[in-house]
Protein backbone atom coordinates (compact mmCIF):
# COMPACT_ATOMS: atom_id res chain seq x y z
CA UNK A 1 0.00 0.00 0.00
CA UNK A 2 1.11 3.54 -0.73
CA UNK A 3 1.00 4.52 2.96
CA UNK A 4 3.89 2.13 3.58
CA UNK A 5 6.21 4.17 1.33
CA UNK A 6 4.91 7.74 1.57
CA UNK A 7 7.30 8.60 4.41
CA UNK A 8 10.24 7.98 2.04
CA UNK A 9 9.23 10.91 -0.19
CA UNK A 10 9.03 14.68 -0.27
CA UNK A 11 5.66 15.48 -1.86
CA UNK A 12 5.90 17.04 -5.35
CA UNK A 13 4.73 20.49 -4.27
CA UNK A 14 7.61 20.68 -1.77
CA UNK A 15 10.31 19.60 -4.21
CA UNK A 16 12.41 22.19 -6.04
CA UNK A 17 9.98 22.14 -8.97
CA UNK A 18 6.94 22.96 -6.84
CA UNK A 19 4.73 20.86 -9.12
CA UNK A 20 3.69 17.28 -9.73
CA UNK A 21 4.50 15.59 -13.04
CA UNK A 22 2.06 16.64 -15.80
CA UNK A 23 0.08 18.63 -13.20
CA UNK A 24 -3.11 17.57 -14.93
CA UNK A 25 -6.33 19.50 -14.29
CA UNK A 26 -8.05 16.25 -13.36
CA UNK A 27 -6.45 15.13 -10.11
CA UNK A 28 -6.63 11.43 -9.34
CA UNK A 29 -5.88 9.40 -6.26
CA UNK A 30 -3.21 6.75 -5.93
CA UNK A 31 -5.95 4.11 -6.06
CA UNK A 32 -7.28 5.44 -9.37
CA UNK A 33 -3.83 5.60 -11.00
CA UNK A 34 -2.07 3.05 -13.15
CA UNK A 35 1.19 5.05 -13.50
CA UNK A 36 3.12 6.22 -10.43
CA UNK A 37 5.93 8.72 -10.93
CA UNK A 38 8.72 9.33 -8.45
CA UNK A 39 11.94 11.32 -8.62
CA UNK A 40 15.42 10.44 -7.40
CA UNK A 41 17.61 13.59 -7.60
CA UNK A 42 20.92 11.72 -7.51
CA UNK A 43 24.28 13.06 -8.73
CA UNK A 44 27.10 11.42 -6.75
CA UNK A 45 29.07 9.16 -9.13
CA UNK A 46 28.96 11.21 -12.35
CA UNK A 47 32.47 11.58 -13.73
CA UNK A 48 32.23 14.44 -16.22
CA UNK A 49 29.44 17.03 -16.37
CA UNK A 50 27.29 17.42 -13.28
CA UNK A 51 23.63 18.34 -12.89
CA UNK A 52 21.59 15.12 -12.97
CA UNK A 53 20.20 15.88 -9.51
CA UNK A 54 18.08 18.57 -11.17
CA UNK A 55 16.49 16.12 -13.61
CA UNK A 56 13.24 15.57 -11.67
CA UNK A 57 12.94 19.34 -11.19
CA UNK A 58 13.43 20.04 -14.90
CA UNK A 59 10.93 17.39 -15.99
CA UNK A 60 8.23 18.29 -13.49
CA UNK A 61 8.47 22.02 -14.09
CA UNK A 62 8.50 21.70 -17.89
CA UNK A 63 5.59 19.25 -17.79
CA UNK A 64 3.54 21.48 -15.49
CA UNK A 65 4.32 24.95 -16.82
CA UNK A 66 5.34 24.66 -20.47
CA UNK A 67 3.90 21.52 -22.07
CA UNK A 68 0.25 20.92 -22.89
CA UNK A 69 -1.26 17.64 -21.71
CA UNK A 70 -2.85 17.19 -25.15
CA UNK A 71 -0.70 14.70 -27.08
CA UNK A 72 -1.17 16.01 -30.60
CA UNK A 73 -0.19 12.89 -32.55
CA UNK A 74 -2.53 10.77 -30.39
CA UNK A 75 -5.34 13.39 -30.52
CA UNK A 76 -5.96 12.81 -26.82
CA UNK A 77 -5.08 14.27 -23.44
CA UNK A 78 -2.53 12.26 -21.50
CA UNK A 79 -4.87 12.08 -18.51
CA UNK A 80 -7.57 10.47 -20.72
CA UNK A 81 -5.11 7.73 -21.64
CA UNK A 82 -3.42 6.98 -18.30
CA UNK A 83 -3.95 7.81 -14.65
CA UNK A 84 -0.82 9.47 -13.25
CA UNK A 85 0.03 9.86 -9.57
CA UNK A 86 3.26 11.54 -8.44
CA UNK A 87 4.80 10.40 -5.15
CA UNK A 88 7.41 13.17 -5.14
CA UNK A 89 11.18 12.86 -4.65
CA UNK A 90 12.86 10.10 -2.71
CA UNK A 91 14.59 11.57 0.34
CA UNK A 92 18.34 10.96 0.03
CA UNK A 93 21.13 10.99 2.62
CA UNK A 94 23.88 13.45 1.73
CA UNK A 95 27.17 12.18 0.32
CA UNK A 96 30.50 13.91 -0.28
CA UNK A 97 33.19 11.28 0.21
CA UNK A 98 33.62 7.76 -1.12
CA UNK A 99 32.53 6.17 2.15
CA UNK A 100 29.33 8.18 2.26
CA UNK A 101 28.68 7.43 -1.44
CA UNK A 102 28.64 3.74 -0.51
CA UNK A 103 26.08 4.50 2.21
CA UNK A 104 23.84 6.34 -0.24
CA UNK A 105 24.01 3.48 -2.74
CA UNK A 106 23.21 0.99 0.03
CA UNK A 107 20.20 3.13 0.95
CA UNK A 108 19.02 3.11 -2.67
CA UNK A 109 19.45 -0.67 -2.77
CA UNK A 110 17.05 -1.01 0.14
CA UNK A 111 14.55 1.79 -0.52
CA UNK A 112 13.93 1.61 -4.28
CA UNK A 113 13.11 -2.14 -4.32
CA UNK A 114 10.69 -1.51 -1.44
CA UNK A 115 8.98 1.24 -3.44
CA UNK A 116 8.86 -0.83 -6.63
CA UNK A 117 7.52 -3.92 -4.86
CA UNK A 118 4.76 -1.86 -3.26
CA UNK A 119 3.78 -0.33 -6.60
CA UNK A 120 3.79 -3.61 -8.49
CA UNK A 121 1.72 -5.28 -5.77
CA UNK A 122 -0.91 -2.62 -6.56
CA UNK A 123 -0.50 -3.23 -10.32
CA UNK A 124 1.08 0.20 -10.92
CA UNK A 125 3.73 1.09 -13.49
CA UNK A 126 6.68 2.77 -11.74
CA UNK A 127 8.16 5.71 -13.62
CA UNK A 128 11.45 6.91 -12.16
CA UNK A 129 12.74 10.41 -12.91
CA UNK A 130 16.51 10.63 -12.50
CA UNK A 131 19.05 11.38 -11.53
CA UNK A 132 22.11 9.55 -12.81
CA UNK A 133 21.85 6.24 -14.68
CA UNK A 134 23.10 4.26 -11.69
CA UNK A 135 19.48 4.36 -10.53
CA UNK A 136 18.28 2.02 -13.26
CA UNK A 137 20.07 -0.84 -11.54
CA UNK A 138 17.94 -0.65 -8.40
CA UNK A 139 14.57 -0.39 -10.12
CA UNK A 140 15.35 -3.01 -12.75
CA UNK A 141 16.76 -5.47 -10.23
CA UNK A 142 13.49 -5.19 -8.33
CA UNK A 143 11.55 -6.00 -11.52
CA UNK A 144 13.82 -8.79 -12.78
CA UNK A 145 11.55 -11.58 -11.51
CA UNK A 146 8.95 -10.44 -14.06
CA UNK A 147 11.46 -11.30 -16.83
CA UNK A 148 11.03 -8.15 -18.94
CA UNK A 149 12.54 -7.37 -22.30
CA UNK A 150 14.62 -4.28 -21.47
CA UNK A 151 14.78 -1.55 -24.11
CA UNK A 152 17.70 0.72 -23.29
CA UNK A 153 18.03 4.02 -25.20
CA UNK A 154 21.45 5.54 -24.60
CA UNK A 155 24.61 6.95 -26.16
CA UNK A 156 26.63 4.59 -23.92
CA UNK A 157 26.45 0.93 -23.02
CA UNK A 158 26.96 1.61 -19.28
CA UNK A 159 28.40 -1.87 -19.08
CA UNK A 160 31.79 -1.43 -17.42
CA UNK A 161 32.49 -3.87 -14.54
CA UNK A 162 33.80 -0.91 -12.50
CA UNK A 163 34.94 2.66 -13.06
CA UNK A 164 37.36 4.84 -11.10
CA UNK A 165 37.26 2.46 -8.16
CA UNK A 166 33.46 2.20 -8.04
CA UNK A 167 31.71 -1.08 -8.75
CA UNK A 168 28.35 0.64 -8.92
CA UNK A 169 28.20 4.00 -10.69
CA UNK A 170 26.67 5.69 -13.71
CA UNK A 171 28.83 3.71 -16.19
CA UNK A 172 28.29 0.22 -14.74
CA UNK A 173 24.59 -0.57 -14.09
CA UNK A 174 23.90 -2.77 -17.09
CA UNK A 175 26.93 -4.96 -16.48
CA UNK A 176 25.72 -5.75 -12.98
CA UNK A 177 22.09 -6.07 -14.05
CA UNK A 178 22.98 -9.06 -16.21
CA UNK A 179 23.33 -11.02 -12.97
CA UNK A 180 19.52 -10.76 -12.78
CA UNK A 181 18.41 -10.12 -16.37
CA UNK A 182 19.98 -12.20 -19.16
CA UNK A 183 21.75 -10.32 -21.91
CA UNK A 184 19.40 -11.91 -24.45
CA UNK A 185 16.60 -9.82 -22.92
CA UNK A 186 18.47 -6.53 -23.34
CA UNK A 187 18.14 -4.32 -26.45
CA UNK A 188 20.44 -1.28 -26.58
CA UNK A 189 19.52 1.49 -29.02
CA UNK A 190 21.47 4.59 -30.03
CA UNK A 191 24.86 3.42 -28.75
CA UNK A 192 27.80 5.40 -30.10
CA UNK A 193 30.39 5.38 -27.32
CA UNK A 194 31.89 2.35 -25.55
CA UNK A 195 35.25 0.81 -24.77
CA UNK A 196 36.46 -2.48 -26.24
CA UNK A 197 35.71 -4.42 -23.05
CA UNK A 198 32.08 -3.26 -22.98
CA UNK A 199 31.62 -4.25 -26.64
CA UNK A 200 33.03 -7.71 -25.94
CA UNK A 201 30.85 -8.13 -22.84
CA UNK A 202 27.74 -7.17 -24.81
CA UNK A 203 28.55 -9.57 -27.65
CA UNK A 204 29.36 -12.50 -25.34
CA UNK A 205 26.23 -11.89 -23.27
CA UNK A 206 23.89 -11.95 -26.26
CA UNK A 207 22.86 -8.28 -26.00
CA UNK A 208 21.08 -6.96 -29.10
CA UNK A 209 22.63 -3.66 -30.17
CA UNK A 210 21.38 -1.12 -32.65
CA UNK A 211 23.99 1.60 -32.70
CA UNK A 212 23.13 5.12 -33.83
CA UNK A 213 24.44 4.51 -37.35
CA UNK A 214 22.10 1.53 -37.77
CA UNK A 215 19.17 3.65 -36.61
CA UNK A 216 20.08 6.39 -39.10
CA UNK A 217 20.75 3.99 -42.00
CA UNK A 218 17.86 1.51 -41.58
CA UNK A 219 15.40 2.51 -38.90
CA UNK A 220 12.73 0.26 -40.40
CA UNK A 221 14.84 -2.82 -39.60
CA UNK A 222 15.23 -1.63 -36.01
CA UNK A 223 11.48 -1.00 -35.74
CA UNK A 224 10.68 -4.44 -37.17
CA UNK A 225 12.96 -6.11 -34.63
CA UNK A 226 11.38 -4.20 -31.75
CA UNK A 227 7.89 -5.24 -32.85
CA UNK A 228 8.84 -8.91 -33.01
CA UNK A 229 10.95 -8.96 -29.85
CA UNK A 230 8.27 -7.34 -27.69
CA UNK A 231 5.12 -9.08 -28.94
CA UNK A 232 3.27 -10.53 -25.96
CA UNK A 233 6.15 -9.70 -23.60
CA UNK A 234 6.54 -7.62 -20.47
CA UNK A 235 8.81 -4.69 -21.27
CA UNK A 236 10.86 -2.09 -19.41
CA UNK A 237 12.20 1.12 -20.98
CA UNK A 238 15.38 2.72 -19.65
CA UNK A 239 15.86 6.07 -21.35
CA UNK A 240 19.04 8.09 -20.96
CA UNK A 241 18.39 11.55 -22.40
CA UNK A 242 21.81 11.48 -24.12
CA UNK A 243 20.40 8.98 -26.60
CA UNK A 244 19.37 12.20 -28.36
CA UNK A 245 21.89 14.09 -30.46
CA UNK A 246 24.02 16.96 -29.09
CA UNK A 247 21.78 19.88 -30.13
CA UNK A 248 18.84 18.44 -28.19
CA UNK A 249 20.67 17.88 -24.90
CA UNK A 250 22.64 20.98 -23.87
CA UNK A 251 22.63 20.22 -20.13
CA UNK A 252 23.30 16.50 -19.76
CA UNK A 253 26.69 15.49 -18.39
CA UNK A 254 28.02 13.20 -21.15
CA UNK A 255 26.57 14.29 -24.51
CA UNK A 256 27.75 12.56 -27.69
CA UNK A 257 27.51 13.49 -31.39
CA UNK A 258 25.84 11.26 -34.02
CA UNK A 259 22.74 10.81 -31.85
CA UNK A 260 19.05 10.21 -32.48
CA UNK A 261 16.41 12.82 -33.23
CA UNK A 262 12.91 13.00 -31.68
CA UNK A 263 11.15 11.65 -34.77
CA UNK A 264 13.40 8.57 -34.80
CA UNK A 265 12.74 7.94 -31.11
CA UNK A 266 9.00 8.38 -31.65
CA UNK A 267 9.01 5.87 -34.50
CA UNK A 268 10.80 3.30 -32.34
CA UNK A 269 8.54 3.89 -29.32
CA UNK A 270 5.54 3.33 -31.59
CA UNK A 271 7.13 0.22 -33.10
CA UNK A 272 6.95 -1.66 -29.78
CA UNK A 273 4.19 -4.25 -30.08
CA UNK A 274 0.76 -3.15 -28.80
CA UNK A 275 0.49 -6.62 -27.24
CA UNK A 276 3.45 -5.87 -24.92
CA UNK A 277 2.86 -4.80 -21.31
CA UNK A 278 4.98 -2.03 -19.83
CA UNK A 279 6.13 -2.74 -16.27
CA UNK A 280 8.43 0.22 -15.69
CA UNK A 281 10.34 3.21 -17.05
CA UNK A 282 13.27 5.30 -16.00
CA UNK A 283 14.14 8.66 -17.56
CA UNK A 284 17.65 9.58 -16.47
CA UNK A 285 20.61 11.95 -16.92
CA UNK A 286 18.37 14.95 -17.58
CA UNK A 287 20.06 18.22 -16.66
CA UNK A 288 19.07 21.82 -15.99
CA UNK A 289 21.40 24.81 -16.27
CA UNK A 290 20.81 28.57 -16.49
CA UNK A 291 17.07 28.23 -16.91
CA UNK A 292 17.46 25.96 -19.97
CA UNK A 293 14.50 23.57 -19.90
CA UNK A 294 15.06 21.94 -23.28
CA UNK A 295 15.95 18.60 -21.74
CA UNK A 296 13.05 18.74 -19.31
CA UNK A 297 10.70 19.42 -22.21
CA UNK A 298 12.19 16.66 -24.36
CA UNK A 299 12.07 14.14 -21.50
CA UNK A 300 8.43 15.02 -20.80
CA UNK A 301 7.38 14.71 -24.42
CA UNK A 302 9.21 11.37 -24.69
CA UNK A 303 7.46 10.09 -21.56
CA UNK A 304 4.07 11.26 -22.86
CA UNK A 305 4.61 9.30 -26.08
CA UNK A 306 5.55 6.15 -24.17
CA UNK A 307 2.70 6.47 -21.67
CA UNK A 308 0.13 7.02 -24.43
CA UNK A 309 0.93 3.74 -26.20
CA UNK A 310 -1.35 0.66 -25.98
CA UNK A 311 1.28 -1.29 -24.02
CA UNK A 312 0.78 1.19 -21.19
CA UNK A 313 -2.95 1.83 -21.58
CA UNK A 314 -3.62 -1.91 -21.27
CA UNK A 315 -3.51 -1.45 -17.50
CA UNK A 316 -6.59 0.80 -17.46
Amino acid sequence: MVKDILSLFTVPERTKSGYSFADTPVKISFKESNVVVYGVPLDITTSFGKGTSRGPEAIRRASARQIETFVLDEKADIYDLVGIFDLGDLKLPKAKKMRSIAKVLAYLDSSIPKVVASLRNDNKIPVMLGGEHTLSYYQLKALAKEEPVVIHFDAHRDMKPEYEGLKMCHTTPFYHLMEYIPGENLIQIGIRQADRQEDEIAAKSGVTTFDAWQVHDDIDAVADHLQRATAGKKIYISFDIDAYDLPYVPCTGTPEPFGLDPFQVLKLVKAISPSARLIGIDMVEVGLRNGDYREGALATQTLYRILSRPYCRAYR
